[in-house]
């Protein structure tokens, strides 16, 4: 049996320094101390812990995959919040994993030319891998968006591994 190694990835590291400046949708990043921690953060796919500076910015993954690869998502084109540390950290531990599974997710999917191939609803943590490999078993798929059911919110993209 083949064993599928996906990757989940954050925001990418230029894009963040955009989006500490001005986000998405026009507006300055305001930086805040996060006094409660548990936030879930896109920089580095973790969740903050009380007392770091971290900023609600507005985010359009596909829109920028799309202008990278020349794809048009056309009405699939949305921007929403995303959690960022407010100024430059390291980025995902280089054995994170997949994060933020214990929770309800959806596993929405992309085309390479940037229509959605549809979804799944993971409402347990052991149905997740198995969710996301049975995603890329449709060779029409190119990249997945992990998002937060409660919310909606983008928590970070997984890329056919062949399509890097």
């Amino acid at each position: 049996m083949t064993t599928t190694h996906h990757t989940a990835r954050p925001v990418p590291a230029p894009v963040l320094e955009e989006l500490r400046t001005l986000d998405d949708a026009g507006r300055p990043a305001v930086p805040r101390t996060d006094d409660e921690g548990g936030a879930p953060l896109r920089c580095c796919l973790r969740r903050s812990v009380p007392g770091e500076s971290i900023a609600l910015v507005s985010y359009a993954p596909l829109r920028r995959w799309a202008a990278r690869t020349g794809a048009d998502p056309g009405a699939y084109d949305e921007q929403g919040p995303v959690f960022i540390h407010a100024q430059q950290c390291a980025g995902p531990a280089p054995d994170a994993g997949l994060p933020f599974t214990h929770a309800h997710r959806t596993l929405r999917r992309y085309s390479a030319d940037g229509r959605i191939l549809g979804g799944r609803l993971v409402d347990t943590p052991d149905a997740f891998a198995p969710a996301l490999t049975e995603a890329f078993t449709d060779p029409e798929v190119a990249l997945v968006h992990v998002r937060a059911v409660e919310y909606g919110c983008f928590l970070y993209e997984v890329r056919r591994e062949d399509r890097q």
